[in-house]
């Protein structure tokens, strides 16, 4: 009895080795695929190693931006866009945390650029002017640096390309263009506005602001649509003069506004 009862201890202990031995096997195995992928990541199927990270992610961006605007969201494949940039699959993870997040620094890359180009050129006009803006600069450099990055022959046209699908088949986090681009933007021009005509309120500020989006968006339009047609009897389009005509017709706009 006592050696049935030894053999069953003996038994148990032994089992316990085995499950011990087989957690740590799992940890070991883990462990090694973490450092493999970790190596993956650094050394890159290319053989290039003396980038830096940021140089790695800005390739990651500029693939995944090009594909994206190609192929679409869906369309575009972990795979595909390791491959544009010369680097692994597990790079996209380690630096961005999955395909859903680098479309979105893809995002946020462009809209930082546009909304500090206009916060520049706003906080330029109204701290350069001697106290005494004058709402035709302000209109003017708000026009311009609006304008600029959309009429981009490269950057500009790939990035509505990029906005014309989102807006089809969205994947952007919601509120992301108010809360990081235009509300900011549209805070700070409504505060310049109401600094130099004094009679407007801020529902006529914004509206003001609105319109002049509206007009701007829909000569960026004009633009492209000139461009690709071969009807000789259409003028040819000037995109200057059609920015100075904006800058001109609003400020009158904003000024009637001003005095109601």
């Amino acid at each position: 009895m006592v050696r049935v009862l030894g053999g069953f201890h003996e038994k148990k202990e032994k089992n316990g080795k085995n499950a011990w031995h087989i957690q740590t096997n799992v940890l070991n195995y883990r462990i090694k695929q973490a450092f493999k992928e970790y190596n993956m990541v650094i050394s890159h199927d290319n053989g290039t190693n003396s980038g830096s990270d940021r140089s790695v992610q800005d390739r990651l961006l500029d693939a995944a931006e090009e594909l994206f605007c190609e192929h679409g969201f869906e369309g575009t494949s972990v795979r595909d866009i390791a491959t544009a940039a010369g680097c692994n699959i597990a790079s996209i993870n380690y630096y961005f945390g999955g395909k859903d997040k680098l479309y979105v620094e893809v995002w946020r890359r462009h809209l930082l650029s546009m909304r500090d180009a206009r916060l520049a050129g706003i906080d330029n006009v109204m701290s350069q002017s001697n106290g005494k803006p004058r709402l035709e600069d302000l209109l003017g450099s708000y026009a311009n640096t609006f304008i600029e990055p959309l009429v981009d022959e490269s950057k500009g046209r790939r990035f509505i390309k990029l906005m014309a699908r989102e807006m089809v088949d969205s994947h952007l986090p919601p509120n992301m263009f108010l809360e990081e681009m235009i509300i900011p933007v549209m805070i700070v021009m409504q505060r310049a506005l109401m600094r130099i005509c004094p009679g407007l309120t801020e529902s006529k500020a914004q509206l003001a602001i609105l319109s002049i989006v509206g007009q701007l968006m829909h000569t960026v339009g004009a633009k492209t649509m000139f461009e690709q047609t071969d009807n000789l009897e259409l003028p040819k389009f000037d995109l200057t003069e059609a920015v100075n005509h904006i800058v001109k017709f609003s400020a009158a706009g904003i000024r009637a506004c001003a005095v109601e």
